[in-house]
């Protein structure tokens, strides 16, 4: 399982998916529904993104990844997906920190389900779904950050070309 908002999905959560494709034959991308964060994109419009730019990924890989989207606890929805093991990506050391608080309660409250820790890539270890939102609305192009989709998604909900 690789949760997130994915409030878009960038590059960066693709290499941590193309990873995860070669150590499982199974990804259950979890799209967290959390009005209380303000999405940019509703549930739906994230789900869609994603299954636009992972299937590509899942032919070639051979692995089967499903998109499901879902509210409350991580390790509840884990559960109910028969998930025995969750993917998290890391950027930095402030990254640990917060996912290590995170994996321990995780493993506190379902004993059975692992936490797993991939080093994101040097080239994405700066990229955030924040950022790029920021970047994109102050009409800057997002190219290097997201697939085409995102960003074509992007500025169509901020009304703008990007500048180069």
């Amino acid at each position: 399982m690789y949760p997130g908002s994915f409030d878009p999905i960038t590059n960066g959560h693709l290499d941590i998916i193309r990873r995860g494709c070669t150590l499982f034959d199974h990804i259950t991308i979890g799209v967290l529904n959390n009005e209380q964060k303000s999405p940019l994109f509703t549930v739906a419009e994230r789900i869609e993104m994603i299954q636009a730019v992972v299937a590509p990924l899942a032919e070639t890989t051979r692995t089967t990844i499903e998109v499901d989207s879902f509210e409350g606890l991580l390790v509840d929805f884990a559960k109910r997906k028969r998930a025995n093991c969750i993917v998290r990506g890391l950027r930095a050391v402030s990254d640990y920190e917060y996912e290590l608080q995170m994996a321990q309660m995780n493993r506190h409250m379902q004993p059975d389900i692992e936490t797993v820790f991939l080093m994101s890539a040097d080239t994405y270890s700066f990229v955030s779904s924040r950022l790029v939102k920021e970047i994109c609305f102050l009409g800057r192009s997002v190219q290097p950050f997201v697939p085409p989709i995102v960003e074509a998604r992007l500025q169509a909900k901020f009304g703008r070309q990007p500048r180069s």
